[in-house]
């Protein structure tokens, strides 16, 4: 058994961050609807890297996030839609939902209103900056959190342009924080059986992930400049060429600069560094300057990942993703699975039984509709009758 088997979660989320946060409870075990505006679906059913899934509303941008969810297309606008989505919320244990501000109080969708309907409701509003603070109405993405949070300006090499970080990371790491604060709050309903509000921003989440940079510019005043590939104070933890591609290293501390010493042919210096206080080590960049920059292109980068591993020195070649992925580690990890067709990343963890798994694939917008509808009461005729008035899709 899975650990939310049993929870049902309304997910009112859209594009990366929201949808994510209900992904990871719906692999493991919960109940999750994502409900979609019957005529506006998910923008990012329209996006990936195949037009003809986009075509299909069944972009890649959006699989990556939606599969194991039952698809509900509902009109929040109107009286019936919301009226139906009341006794939704009286069925569920969590509402996750992402909406702007003002969206929220137009469609009646508060934690207010709400927990009046279910008062042990979990409720969860994902923003980019909360729902209090100066910016609480502005709008952002990933990248917009990015330069605001200090991380564009921490990343890329020094005296140049600050760079974003091309993966969403803020995105993604804002959906492991909201279903971290889910988790916890549904655990908590189990001990006091009171509900609880969340308020996530992609702005707090961005400090947590840069979290010993975001300590140091506490304590210091001054924030990580951008150093590239190449650690500013650790000889050994940078990226080197190689006969052939790129190898990062991270000799990060004196045993495993001494054995990285040692593998490369340096004897004398991986005895001195057992004697040598690290700071010193950590000082002396002349060694990849003038030994490990020379050596590392004696070998290429998979020979130096197979070597360096087997003396227990940090190394791995710099790989595309697509060479990640077919990696055995990966296959031997059950980190990627597969659901009616469809390859996905599940989980970045596994437990000793009822780890997280794909209850089936991606749903075409408004699958799940007359079933989900039915739960609750409503029979075919009326549901007929709700998709011709566009309450339904």
């Amino acid at each position: 058994m899975r650990p939310f088997e049993g929870v049902r979660v309304l997910d009112l989320t859209h594009v990366y961050a929201g949808p994510f946060a209900a992904y990871q409870l719906a692999v493991l075990g919960a109940e999750v609807i994502k409900i979609e505006p019957a005529a506006q679906p998910d923008l990012t059913r329209g996006e990936g890297a195949d037009p003809e899934l986009n075509a299909r509303g069944m972009g890649l941008a959006f699989q990556a996030q939606a599969a194991g969810k039952k698809c509900l297309a509902l009109d929040l606008a109107g009286s019936e839609g919301q009226e139906i989505f009341a006794r939704l919320v009286e069925t569920a244990d969590v509402v996750v939902l992402n909406y702007t501000l003002p969206a929220v109080q137009r469609l009646g969708l508060t934690y207010e209103r709400l927990a009046e309907l279910k008062p042990d409701l979990i409720y969860c509003a994902i923003s980019g900056f909360g729902q209090q603070g100066p910016k609480a109405e502005h709008p952002a993405y990933d990248t917009v959190i990015q330069a605001f949070s200090g991380i564009m300006a921490a990343n890329g090499e020094a005296g140049q342009d600050p760079l974003r970080v091309g993966p969403a990371m803020v995105d993604y790491g804002t959906g492991a924080q909201a279903a971290l604060a889910i988790s916890a709050a549904l655990y908590g309903r189990a001990v006091t059986g009171q509900g609880r509000y969340i308020d996530v921003a992609m702005a707090d989440a961005a400090l947590m992930l840069q979290n010993s940079g975001t300590c140091q510019a506490l304590h210091t005043g001054k924030g990580p400049r951008p150093h590239g590939n190449r650690d500013p104070s650790l000889a050994g933890y940078a990226a080197y060429q190689t006969a052939e591609g790129t190898l990062m290293i991270g000799a990060y501390t004196n045993k495993q600069m001494a054995a990285l010493m040692r593998t490369v042919g340096r004897p004398a210096e991986a005895e001195a560094i057992a004697n040598t206080p690290r700071a010193e080590i950590a000082a002396r960049q002349t060694w990849d300057a003038e030994v490990l920059a020379d050596v590392m292109l004696t070998r290429t980068a998979a020979e130096w990942e197979e070597l360096l591993n087997a003396h227990h020195v940090p190394a791995a070649r710099v790989r595309h993703l697509e060479e990640s992925l077919a990696e055995p580690h990966y296959q031997a990890r059950g980190a990627v699975q597969e659901a009616e067709g469809q390859r996905l990343a599940v989980a970045g963890f596994a437990y000793g039984h009822g780890s997280p798994a794909l209850d089936h694939g991606p749903r075409a917008h408004g699958a799940d509709s007359a079933e989900v509808l039915a739960g609750i009461g409503i029979t075919p005729e009326a549901f007929a009758a709700l998709k011709s008035r566009g309450v339904v899709a």
